[in-house]
């Protein structure tokens, strides 16, 4: 029975062949994201490459904005799309309006053709946040589930980094050129590979399915029987059900257990994902880091941390399901307070008017610390656990709800964190994050289940 249950690391190959080339579109993505962060302050300079002229602040506000409402708007789009086309279709398709986007940035002659490219990158990220974590979970093993889910905001965090540097050591063309050809590559390469089994099952396409987990599974022609009907008949106790009539969204699955409480969870999760700051923050780093006195360069304080972050979300790939998603978000939640409560104790003594050039080190350190262990669970596993304990039949709906969510928050922090700044100060803006993490830190400790492992009956057994 142990061959049956596939233990040999060559089994995943495929998976992980699919995992690394479908993860090209986040990559491309993290660049789309991180654009922001260099050239708001080349397009409010005198320097701006739009022949209308530089933009103010309030115009750079929408600019870095805009892209939330678009992942709203992309949540809904791509959240049907994908319950009626599955995740192969409507994966390829994001590279069309992405590539548009960059067109639209390329080629601006005013402001408005960046609020346009900007709506488009962040509709495109918000169909990439459901579709991909879906896809995914569902070509992968249980014992690689977790590394492999993981690998979105690992190459998105690549992504970001690879922005920074383009931003800081390229000219403003550059970073359109170099995306526009990675998303095509991305479209080519993941056309040649299969759809998920569990989406063309949901589709009666029985014989397709075969032939995906044959692919996926690595089982060969030669084995017709044991292997195949062990792997078919695990999906369709995963689905549910012989009929998939039988197995549609309900509203009163909300109301029972394990449907509320994995939708309770995918909430706080995409509530604790926004409002531990952290993503606030990062939209504004290169201005951060130039305001809190740093003697590093804007955008060089953006690539260090930038790379920082993208270590920490290789060390969470490889602990993910080793050490499971619950050490990770706790360790995740209570080091980010840490250096939230730092940083913002730093912020709160210069705005008192201490002399605080000693510890000139403080902001680029903690803010490094905050986004190195924000990687290793709050802002790396959210998609992961929502996507892994959804029960099937609310999958898509609540998925792209929660990441609905997220988009809707991430918009609204972004837009006010301005305001917020001037009423509580930045420290105190720090000090309500951190607080919140803490706060995060015990319910999850509480009531999120360790799913490292466990197969989707057991992940449903533990949510009753």
């Amino acid at each position: 029975m142990a061959e049956v249950k596939v233990s040999s690391k060559q089994s995943i190959r495929n998976q992980y062949l699919a995992a690394f080339t479908v993860s090209l579109y986040p990559t491309a993505f993290g660049i789309s994201y991180g654009w922001a962060s260099p050239s708001t302050l080349l397009l409010t300079s005198d320097d701006s490459p739009l022949p209308s002229g530089k933009i103010d602040i309030d115009e750079a506000s929408w600019v870095v904005s805009l892209a939330c409402l678009g992942g709203l708007v992309g949540n809904i789009i791509f959240g049907f799309a994908t319950s009626t086309f599955g995740r192969k279709k409507p994966l390829i398709f994001l590279a069309i309006p992405s590539i548009i986007s960059w067109l639209l940035i390329w080629f601006a002659q005013n402001v408005y053709y960046l609020y346009a490219a900007r709506f488009l990158n962040g509709m495109t990220g918000g169909g990439m946040y459901i579709l991909i974590p879906l896809f995914l979970i569902e070509i992968a093993n249980d014992r690689v589930r977790g590394t492999l889910g993981s690998l979105v905001i690992l190459t998105t965090n690549l992504g970001l980094l690879l922005s920074f540097i383009l931003g800081e050591f390229c000219d403003y063309n550059t970073t359109p050129k170099v995306t526009i050809v990675l998303i095509i590559i991305y479209a080519i390469l993941f056309s040649i590979f299969p759809e998920s089994p569990s989406a063309l099952m949901k589709q009666n396409k029985i014989t397709e399915a075969e032939k995906s987990i044959r692919f996926y599974q690595r089982i060969p022609e030669s084995d017709k029987d044991e292997s195949l009907q062990f792997e078919m008949n695990k999906l369709r106790t995963t689905i549910g059900c012989d009929k998939i009539e039988e197995n549609s969204f309900n509203w009163s699955d909300l109301t029972k257990n394990p449907g509320r409480r994995a939708f309770i969870m995918g909430v706080g999760l995409a509530i604790l994902y926004e409002f531990c700051g952290v993503i606030a923050m990062l939209n504004y780093s290169a201005i951060i880091f130039q305001e809190t006195g740093s003697s590093m360069s804007p955008n060089m304080s953006a690539i260090v941390i930038g790379s920082i972050q993208l270590v920490g979300s290789i060390v969470t790939t490889n602990l993910v399901d080793r050490a499971g998603r619950k050490v990770l978000y706790v360790v995740s939640t209570t080091g980010t307070a840490f250096g939230q409560i730092i940083l913002a104790s730093y912020m709160m003594l210069k705005s008192m008017g201490y002399n605080v050039e000693a510890y000139n080190f403080v902001p680029i350190t903690c803010f490094s610390l905050v986004l190195f262990l924000a990687a290793w669970g709050i802002l790396t596993l959210p998609f992961l656990v929502i996507a892994e304990t959804m029960p099937e039949n609310l999958k898509d709906l609540l998925t792209s709800f929660c990441v609905a969510l997220i988009w809707a928050l991430e918009f609204a922090l972004i837009k006010f964190l301005p305001f917020l700044n001037e009423i509580l100060g930045f420290h105190g803006s720090l000090f309500l994050f951190a607080g919140i993490c803490l706060i995060g830190t015990v319910l999850i400790i509480l009531f999120v289940p360790e799913t490292k492992g466990k197969s989707y009956e057991e992940i449903m057994k533990m949510l009753q």
